[in-house]
């Protein structure tokens, strides 16, 4: 597809919206059915590849109320089953038809005060859209009405406009909540502890808060500022907020029970802990995993020579993996200056994790993709940095337990491949610090907390959730696993008082 820019787009709209506004109301299901799904206006590729400025910009007014037309405002509501936090999908979609805007935004913060953050960043296409009608009576689920476009529309309508609705907080309770870790789980915890009156205290380890929303996710999918905005609100609701603050190391997970009263903990401390692949020539300078070359990047501002941080000078970057951080971390490398930037795979296109939106974004970016490729060993110089990678080629076998086909080798298809610096993006495990300082915490193989169907531990008082429990997942799911934790929580004070 040929690029257009923001402008023909919103024209485009525009005449969309004349034809369709005085008949919006008599519409019929085919009607809307063939109304166009309206493109994500962006920046153009040759521009966007050299900058850290958002690549998505975000739909016009006009656009929004076309895709909002679209919605076939069903009986059963489907697409709401598929949210994680269970927004009121088709209602906020009605109000902007109408062009109610500030209504929509007020249905979308019944549930959530993350929406700028979800519309950005979560995989509708695999939750809320997945289940739209829409979708699957056009057998596309890229013709699902564009949900999470529309909750950015909505959340950014409300910043722009500076519309910004503190949500109301009940009498004080007198009981105290600990949250740890300020990942999206854990912000959905504070907010919706403190809305029941608990005093929240945030306890974060780094120096800004955000946890993987910040260290994780490069500004050119979601700036900074939008976070800052988010936690901005939980502030001025009289969220208590303490960086720099290690939970395991700065104070015992225990002590905050037993020695500053805190009444419920929450941990959600993410999976920060990378995986390698245990292959050679993995310890060699110029190997990363990609959990340290976005934090560096992202949150230490590595890219800026004024920056404590180094940036490592890479020329041919190789990237190892198919999921988002893979594609973050390659179009990432794009933008600090390679020349070349591979992302080797190990199935085929269709099999990856990845976005499908991330990977054609990277493509435009420049980035060259080798499927059914996977690296067998790092190659390095006589000073101990990485010249090359040696990788295998692979055929697809039979479904492993996830539904995708095995990847197979195939025999005496050893390539190498040059390269300077190699990003490993495999998957992360559980951040250990917390079980590990606190024995009567547990956990299992893998090192994922365990918890029951209320998101309690094997502690009392002591709930978790996110990453820490599920392992390396998405957004939206963390955020359901803080939504479930907080009403565990606000249950057993209410019952305790």
């Amino acid at each position: 597809m040929s690029y257009r820019t923001a402008d023909e787009l919103h024209q485009e709209a525009q005449c969309l919206l004349d034809e369709y506004l005085p008949k919006v109301a008599f519409l019929k299901v085919k009607e809307r059915q063939k109304i166009p799904s309206q493109d994500m206006p962006v920046q153009h590729p040759e521009v966007r590849s050299h900058n850290m400025e958002e690549v998505a910009l975000g739909y016009s007014f006009e656009q929004a109320r076309v895709e909002a037309f679209r919605c076939l405002q069903c009986a059963k509501k489907n697409c709401i089953e598929g949210c994680p936090v269970k927004i009121d999908i088709p209602r906020f979609i009605d109000h902007i038809a109408k062009g109610e805007i500030e209504q929509a935004i007020a249905v979308v913060k019944e549930t959530t005060l993350l929406p700028a953050v979800c519309g950005r960043v979560c995989p509708q296409e695999r939750q809320c859209q997945m289940h739209c009608t829409l979708g699957k009576s056009l057998k596309d689920v890229d013709s699902s009405v564009a949900i999470g476009r529309l909750e950015r529309f909505v959340a950014d309508w409300e910043r722009i406009n500076n519309k910004i609705v503190i949500p109301t907080v009940k009498p004080a309770t007198g009981k105290k909540v600990a949250v740890v870790g300020s990942g999206p789980a854990g912000l959905v915890v504070a907010a919706d502890c403190r809305r029941e009156g608990h005093h929240v205290t945030i306890f974060e380890a780094f120096h800004k808060m955000g946890g993987v929303l910040r260290y994780g996710i490069p500004e050119f999918r979601l700036p900074n500022d939008i976070i800052d905005k988010e936690i901005e609100t939980l502030a001025a609701m009289g969220v208590e907020i303490k960086t720099n603050f290690v939970v395991g190391r700065t104070r015992k997970l225990t002590d905050l029970i037993d020695k500053d009263g805190y009444d419920a903990v929450f941990i959600g401390t993410g999976a920060g802990l990378p995986i390698f692949m245990g292959i050679e020539g993995e310890n060699l300078n110029g190997v990363f995993s990609a959990n340290e070359y976005l934090t560096r990047i992202n949150l230490m501002k590595a890219f800026d020579k004024n920056a404590d941080t180094p940036l490592y000078p890479s020329k041919r970057v190789v990237v190892l993996g198919g999921g988002n951080v893979a594609m973050d971390a390659s179009r990432m490398a794009k933008r600090l200056g390679a020349e070349k930037v591979f992302v080797v795979y190990r199935r085929g296109e269709n099999e990856m994790p990845a976005r499908k939106e991330e990977v054609l974004h990277a493509k435009e970016e420049g980035v060259t993709f080798l499927y059914l490729r996977n690296a067998k060993r790092i190659l390095g110089d006589e000073k101990g940095c990485v010249k090359g990678i040696e990788c295998l080629e692979y055929e697809l076998g039979e479904p492993d337990a996830s539904g995708r086909r095995s990847p197979v080798v195939v025999a005496g298809s050893e390539f190498l491949l040059e390269a300077d610096t190699i990003i490993v993006a495999v998957g992360n495990g559980s951040n250990p610090l917390i079980s590990q300082t606190t024995p009567q915490l547990n956990v299992s193989k893998r090192g994922n907390i365990v918890v029951d169907e209320t998101q309690k531990t094997s502690m009392d008082k002591v709930f978790a959730g996110g990453d820490i429990v599920l392992g390396a997942a998405t957004v939206i799911l963390a955020m359901g696993e803080g939504r479930k934790s907080a009403a565990s929580i606000n249950a057993m004070l209410l019952n305790n008082p």
